[in-house]
């Protein structure tokens, strides 16, 4: 089979017709409840891929501790992902593991140090994509969760009459991975509801340089009339640098957020956001992570937490 790219678990996991976590058992010898057939299977799948774990695969240390490393650098904590780690603490308790939250600037190297010292069981890393393969875990998994609803505030746009929707999305590159998906599938949401393009303005954190950058992004989209912000941090820098210039929400500029957090009802005006079950996606996530079933558990649908911005 030619590839123009390596082959990673996740093929694996297709090529075999198992989860990941399964794959992440077998080739890190850890498949003792595994059946021979489908171990078989796994490693026959791996050997027509040409599938080579990197050095952080390796750090799965045949789940030889009790100890699922969560990265989160860079993610605010007080938002959807504090219920995420919650629910994860909380499933992981259950089944007698121990989560342990990393918020420092890894590299993938030290990431596997890390999880090499420690032998974890699993490693969820939600600041790196790129390297959810290699760590086979959970990582894709739990980002399409936290990004999968983004459809919701679309609707709820369009059932108001709007027509032109924009994306507002972090300059930080720590959130690029979460950012970027949820991106993806707004665009994806205003191109179901036929809506002609979804511009995307990225704001800085600082009020003065936002400011500057909403006012050239009205100036070059005049015909925007509604933003849905990555969440609801970035939601309220949007809703302050439209005061600066002088824009009412929502007469002007409609602005939602995601993550439902307390302060956004602070605001005035008050903040129109996305509820997520996060602490459903994280006893999801700790579930696959341990290789238990978890179709038991299924997240409560996200829903628009209606006040005055949106």
């Amino acid at each position: 089979m030619s590839r123009s790219t390596r082959a990673t678990a996740k093929d694996v996991a297709r090529a075999s017709g198992v989860s990941q976590t399964t794959v992440s058992f077998v080739l890190n010898d850890a498949a003792g409840h595994v059946s021979q057939e489908t171990r078989e299977r796994v490693q026959q799948a791996a050997r027509a891929l040409g599938y080579v774990p990197n050095g952080s695969a390796q750090a799965l240390r045949k789940g030889a501790s009790r100890i699922v490393l969560l990265n989160v650098e860079g993610i605010p904590t007080g938002s959807s992902l504090g219920g995420y780690i919650h629910g994860l603490d909380a499933e992981l308790a259950s089944h007698n593991h121990v989560l342990l939250v990393l918020h420092g600037h890894l590299s993938s190297q030290a990431l596997s140090d890390v999880a090499q010292a420690v032998s974890a069981r699993a490693v969820i890393d939600l600041s790196n994509a790129g390297h959810a393969d290699a760590l086979a875990t959970d990582t894709h998994t739990s980002l399409d969760a936290f990004s999968a609803q983004a459809d919701v505030p679309v609707r709820h746009l369009v059932d108001r009459g709007h027509r032109h929707i924009a994306t507002v999305l972090p300059d930080t590159p720590e959130l690029q991975a979460l950012a970027g998906l949820r991106e993806r599938l707004i665009r994806q949401a205003a191109h179901t509801a036929g809506l002609d393009g979804c511009p995307t303005l990225v704001l800085p954190s600082s009020l003065g340089p936002a400011e500057e950058r909403l006012r050239s992004f009205r100036a070059e989209h005049p015909e925007v009339t509604a933003v849905v912000a990555y969440n609801d941090d970035l939601a309220l820098v949007t809703l302050a640098a439209m005061r600066r210039i002088g824009l009412r929400a929502p007469a002007d500029l409609a602005v939602i957020g995601f993550d439902d957090t307390p302060h956004g009802a602070l605001f005035s005006p008050a903040l129109t956001t996305v509820h997520i079950d996060a602490e459903a996606i994280g006893r999801i996530a700790a579930r696959k992570a341990l290789g238990l079933p978890a179709a038991d558990t299924t997240p409560e649908p996200a829903r628009v937490i209606v006040r005055e911005s949106g």
